[in-house]
């Protein structure tokens, strides 16, 4: 299993359309057969700081994931609605 944490600083204003924008991402990822979760969090200091936290069966799954339509549109939406984003996978030792 693989866990990615993808760290977005939005832009002050841009909160809400960034939510609206990935929404589409957020049910298709969690529909796709390599996903064991994928939610978006708020960090409780700092509500412009958004964290989508997730899980996959593989790196094939993400590699998968990567390629379809509703992550490529999803990450063109918010492309202007960000700072930054830090994006981090992590495997877990056995």
């Amino acid at each position: 299993m693989i866990t990615i944490v993808a760290k977005a600083i939005v832009k002050e204003g841009k909160r809400e359309a960034f939510i609206q924008a990935v929404q589409a991402m957020i049910e298709g990822s969690r529909a796709e057969e390599g996903n064991i979760s994928y939610d978006l969090f708020e960090d409780l200091d700092n509500e412009n700081v958004l964290t989508f936290m997730e899980q996959w069966k593989s790196i094939d799954a993400i590699h998968f994931h990567n390629q379809t339509p509703h992550f490529q549109s999803g990450v063109a939406a918010i492309g202007d609605l960000m700072e930054s984003m830090e994006i981090t996978k992590y495997q877990a030792l056995k």
